[in-house]
């Protein structure tokens, strides 16, 4: 959801949506896989060299997310790897989205995701969906 802070969506209120989440962004981390991390770097690069996006532009993007209250999970993935493949085969997941919803189910909090199969097992989890 971060990624439609800078790049557009198809749909207006997704748009609306990840504008609420930043605005909601205040002192209390939010949590995120630390693949998080990886990811955005990997959709700003393709963005880059798909000429979406001026290396600048990312590096601003970077910056500003640096400002906030992002936390990766300490957690070890190798600690993780059986719930998360469990998840996964349970719900028809990547594993990366897996470690996303198991991160939430274990933490008890809300998940923001524009993934529809990830929010679908979201919800088959009880885990509440960020609005």
């Amino acid at each position: 959801m971060a990624l439609a802070w800078v790049f557009e969506r198809q749909q207006a209120s997704d748009a609306v949506r990840a504008s609420q989440l930043l605005s909601a962004c205040g002192e209390d981390p939010w949590w995120v896989p630390g693949l998080w991390h990886l990811e955005v770097a990997n959709a700003l690069l393709v963005a880059e060299r798909r000429s979406v996006i001026a290396p600048g532009d990312s590096d601003l993007f970077l910056s500003r997310l640096s400002d906030l209250p992002i936390q990766s999970d300490g957690d070890a993935a190798q600690e993780r790897r059986s719930q998360v493949i469990a998840l996964a085969r349970a719900h028809g997941l990547s594993s990366y989205d897996a470690a996303y919803l198991e991160l939430a189910h274990r933490l008890g909090a809300a998940l923001a995701s524009f993934d529809r199969r990830l929010n679908q097992a979201a919800g088959d989890l009880g885990i509440a969906l960020y609005p």
